[in-house]
């Protein structure tokens, strides 16, 4: 059984709940997203669908896409060049160091994000209920180049 399958059947039971049909192009999207260490791009994702199912359409990925946004299951994320991302893995709001040049997504772990959000809060008078922290530079696999 793969590592993400309990949460593949948990976002399964979400979209029967919203009424919406259980296809097999839709369940390989969620797949991909699942089982992605990266963050791809729309592009990405309709690229590896169709290596199993190649009469699936551009607009069946944003859909589908769009609709796994909207029940909190995948995190966009916006980038320089104007080309979203997305995180299937943790859709929940965490930072991202982004590279400018080979336009590589990692998730940093910052033990003062917690501190950041309550001084904000705290500050502002503001309940906050989401974030979103991206740092763009250079990763240092592009630096030695």
């Amino acid at each position: 059984m793969q590592p993400w399958q309990d949460r593949l059947d948990k976002t399964l039971t979400k979209l029967r709940e919203r009424n919406c049909r259980i296809t097999p192009q839709r369940v390989a999207i969620l797949k991909v997203f699942l089982g992605s260490a990266d963050h791809p791009s729309v592009e990405q994702v309709y690229a590896q669908v169709r290596i199993n199912f190649p009469t699936t359409s551009l607009a069946t990925v944003y859909k589908t896409v769009h609709l796994l946004k909207d029940i909190g299951e995948v995190l966009e994320i916006g980038t320089v060049d104007g080309r979203n991302r997305y995180d299937g893995n943790r859709p929940c709001p965490h930072p991202h160091l982004i590279c400018t040049e080979c336009k590589s997504i990692i998730d940093p772990k910052l033990s003062l994000l917690p501190k950041l959000t309550a001084e904000a809060e705290t500050t502002s008078g503001f309940r906050i209920t989401s974030h979103q922290l991206d740092f763009y530079g250079i990763c240092p696999a592009c630096q030695k180049k």
